[in-house]
């Protein structure tokens, strides 16, 4: 008999590379959700005995959703698939009841061992020994048969860059002893002159500070640039417990080139993992301290014409920081960048079955 499993994760993409990432002949009857308001749904209509769920999600987000199968006692067991590892969002959703928490992207023979250690899959394979999956629903706008469009790019790009934003949230959360809030990331392509509108409906602050970070690799370049509200300065300085000795203005110098450096070092490590490149990084720069945004833009964005502009705005908010990382690519690396999660095997044209 087929076990029912519920995929739920707001990227098409993320969606189809777990299809692809269960065992091989395990027979399953595969229902998609974009978030946890679908997903109840469907583990209701029975079709998720055995639920992938990720974190990160608009409507309602992972946490809720297990905070309402636990109230609901609804009949399913849940697996964790998310890019936030942050130890305090494992304990939080194990504690919630979830069974076990696997890091993205996937690993395929941890999957299936945790499987098997909760007795949901054998290992042994159908006698057929081919995979056994029917979809049953697919909400998802990305459809495997149809030809790439620009928006299943960026649903690439967007899940790519959510697994590197939290690696970076990780050490962020390591090194301060907090726990980061981590949003979806915003991902649109626009003209290189809208970049200081875009970002200014982000960050309203009359006064910002800003570190800049370049990087390249085999047909990918870009930029990383980590701006600060100045309010949050001082918040961020108690944090890291500097020694009281230097000046505010130093120490808010100090901090803000520290949290840059392991922001955008382990998003571009996270990065390069995913795509098999090797990034090589320029110097950090200060852009400037205590200036308006479009000053600190001015001279670095209008060497583009179209950007892919990334945005992911992390937050603390039990202290009150909150604080956005850039990566800005040149508009055709994106097309760099889809072609290579093709032909390193993040994608592969076997889904075009799912």
């Amino acid at each position: 008999m087929s076990t029912p499993i519920l995929i739920c994760d707001d990227s098409g993409f993320a969606r189809r590379q777990m299809a692809r990432s269960l065992p091989d002949g395990w027979d399953v009857d595969i229902s998609f959700a974009e978030n946890g308001e679908q997903a109840l749904a469907l583990i209701r209509e029975g079709k998720g005995d055995v639920v992938f769920l990720d974190l990160n999600m608009p409507v309602m987000d992972g946490y809720q959703t297990m905070e309402a199968i636990r109230q609901q006692d609804l009949p399913c067991l849940v697996v964790v698939v998310s890019g936030d590892v942050q130890s305090q969002a494992r304990e939080k959703m194990l504690a919630l009841g979830a069974l076990d928490f696997i890091r993205k992207p996937i690993d395929n023979e941890k999957l299936s061992h945790i499987l098997a250690s909760y007795g949901i899959y054998s290992g042994e394979k159908h006698a057929s020994g081919t995979r056994l999956q029917k979809v049953q629903h697919e909400s998802g706008n990305a459809q495997p048969n149809a030809q790439t469009s620009i928006e299943d790019q960026l649903d690439a790009c967007r899940e790519m860059v959510n697994i590197a934003m939290g690696r970076a949230g990780e050490n962020l959360a390591a090194l301060l002893g907090e726990f980061i809030d981590l949003p979806i990331p915003n991902v649109n392509l626009i003209e290189s002159n809208e970049l200081s509108m875009a970002i200014a409906e982000i960050n309203r602050s009359d006064s910002v500070s800003a570190v800049s970070k370049g990087f390249i690799s085999e047909g990918i370049s870009g930029e990383a640039l980590v701006i600060f509200n100045d309010t949050n300065s001082q918040n961020i300085v108690e944090l890291l417990k500097y020694p009281p000795s230097a000046s505010s203005d130093k120490l808010a110098l100090e901090a803000l080139m520290d949290v840059s450096n392991i922001l955008i070092g382990a998003c571009l490590n996270g990065l390069s993992e995913q795509l098999n490149v090797a990034f090589s990084h320029t110097h950090p720069v200060l852009l400037g301290q205590h200036q308006g945004l479009s000053t600190l833009l001015s001279d670095n964005v209008q060497r583009w014409g179209k950007l892919m502009a990334i945005e992911i705005g992390y937050a603390i908010k039990s202290k009150d920081i909150a604080f956005d990382l850039l990566l800005l690519f040149p508009g055709d690396a994106m097309n760099h960048i889809y072609a290579r999660l093709f032909d390193d095997g993040l994608v592969t044209q076997d889904q075009e079955s799912l």
